[in-house]
This record gives structure tokens, C-alpha cells and sequence, in this order.
């Protein structure tokens, strides 16, 4: 059996080939309090760079530059860490602060239109995340094969679907399942299902983080694991974000 599934693409199996056993002997082998650091750090970068770009929307500045910059100067570094792991302590920071631009700027036009409700996405994105942790610390939720199988194909069914919505929105000027982002019944539903859905990939990413800490993989997998995290805690606090928007349409 695999040990290292997630649906989340920067956790996976064959993230983590030629990481175990580097550390062997040598004390540079991934621990769980070493990738909580990264993580804590990563945070505060995408935190300095949130606040940036949310002043830069108050004080009247268009929004789209920094986030494209955000959207895809994010995508590009992923996918450089995702091909080069070993390079993940010193592309995670800038990860971090690019993702930061493009939350900040959603958020600031979130607030905007719905004062405060970024805040109480962030506390809600919390509060998941400790509930989601205590479940898988204490073995509420079994992360077993199947469960993982099952969250796998949910989440790729997901993406496929919000990819094909962006690519008919290009091309027509209207997503197909339109219906997912309006502030009815149907679309506060899908809005619920895809936000447990997010928390669900929290316990596979817990396993997985959990799996090569056991296997010690190399040290410079604390930061690779950290910026998985980062990616499906960034995904939850959207959904979340978009979640409250739709309840506060009504």
C-alpha cells in the first residue's frame, strides 16, 4: 500500500521519492515540529503580503496587477517546487508572499462588498483546520485507503469542473453551472459540500506529513510539506470566504 496519498498535488507519494532515508544519521531529517515552523513562517510571509496588497486596494490602486502577479507568479513557483523539492527552503518563502497578493486583493474586495467577513473566514479557517487536527489526532476519522481514494477523486472531480467553468467563462462570457455561485439553496449547498470537502484534504495532508516524518525523509521536506499545507489552508479560507458571501446575500 502507497504510503503517502493526498489529494492535494504537492502531497503526494511521489512527492517524497528520493527524500526517505536522506536523513538518516545525520540529524537532518523531517520532524513534525520543524515543518509547524515552516509553516508558522510561511504564514507570516503571506501575512506581510496580504496586508500590503489589501492597502493597496484601499488607497484606490487597481487590483488586477497584483493579482495576477499573485495568481501566477504562485502557480509558476509551485510548480518549480513541485520538479525541484530540494530547492523548497528558498522558493516557499516567495510562494508564500505571492500567494499573499492575490489573497490579500480578494479579501480587500470581499470586505468591500461584505465588511468584516474576511475576518470571520480567517477565524472559521481556524477553527476547521484545530477541529480537523484534534479528528485526525485522536483517530475520530480513520485515514485509510479507501478514504483516501475517495477524497482523491472528489477533490480531482472538483477541479476538473472549476476548470472547465473558467475556461467556458473566457470563451462565453458565462461559466457553465452557474448555479454553484449563486446565493440559493443549490449553490450555498455546493458551497458547504466543497468546504468539507477542503477540510477532508486537511486529514489526508496531516497522514501524509505524519508518514514521512516516520520514513525521515530529508530536512528540506519540512518546507515542501509546509507549502502543501499552505495551498489546502489558502483553498479552505476561499471557500469559506465564498461560503459567507453567499449566506450574507440572503
Amino acid at each position: 500500500m502507497a504510503l503517502f496519498k493526498s489529494s492535494n498535488p504537492t502531497l503526494q507519494e511521489k512527492s517524497y521519492e528520493g527524500t526517505i532515508f536522506q536523513g538518516i544519521g545525520t540529524g537532518q531529517e523531517m520532524t513534525i515540529k520543524g515543518t509547524l515552523n515552516k509553516l508558522g513562517f510561511l504564514l507570516l510571509m503571506m501575512s506581510g503580503s496580504t496586508i500590503f496588497s489589501w492597502s493597496q486596494f484601499n488607497k484606490g490602486s487597481d487590483p488586477m496587477p497584483l493579482l495576477l502577479i499573485g495568481v501566477f507568479g504562485g502557480l509558476a513557483l509551485a510548480l518549480v517546487m513541485v520538479f525541484k523539492k530540494q530547492w523548497s527552503p528558498y522558493i516557499a518563502p516567495g510562494y508564500a508572499i505571492m500567494e499573499g497578493f492575490f489573497v490579500g486583493t480578494i479579501s480587500a474586495i470581499y470586505d468591500y462588498k461584505f465588511p468584516g467577513l474576511p475576518m470571520q473566514a480567517v477565524a472559521l479557517t481556524l477553527l476547521v483546520t484545530l477541529v480537523m487536527f484534534l479528528i485526525y489526532r485522536y483517530r475520530i476519522i480513520k485515514v485509510t485507503g479507501r478514504f483516501r481514494m475517495i477524497v482523491v477523486i472528489a477533490t480531482a472531480a472538483l477541479g476538473l469542473f472549476y476548470l472547465v467553468q473558467w475556461i467556458t467563462y473566457l470563451a462565453m462570457g458565462s461559466p457553465i453551472g452557474s448555479f454553484t455561485n449563486a446565493a440559493t439553496p443549490i449553490g450555498i449547498g455546493f458551497s458547504v459540500l466543497v468546504v468539507g470537502l477542503a477540510s477532508l484534504n486537511l486529514l489526508l495532508n496531516f497522514d501524509t506529513i505524519e508518514k514521512g516524518v516516520e520514513m525521515k525523509a530529508a530536512k528540506y521536506m519540512e518546507w515542501y510539506s509546509a507549502f502543501g499545507l499552505l495551498v489546502t489552508l489558502v483553498w479552505l479560507y476561499l471557500e469559506i470566504l465564498r461560503l459567507l458571501s453567499k449566506l450574507n446575500r440572503n
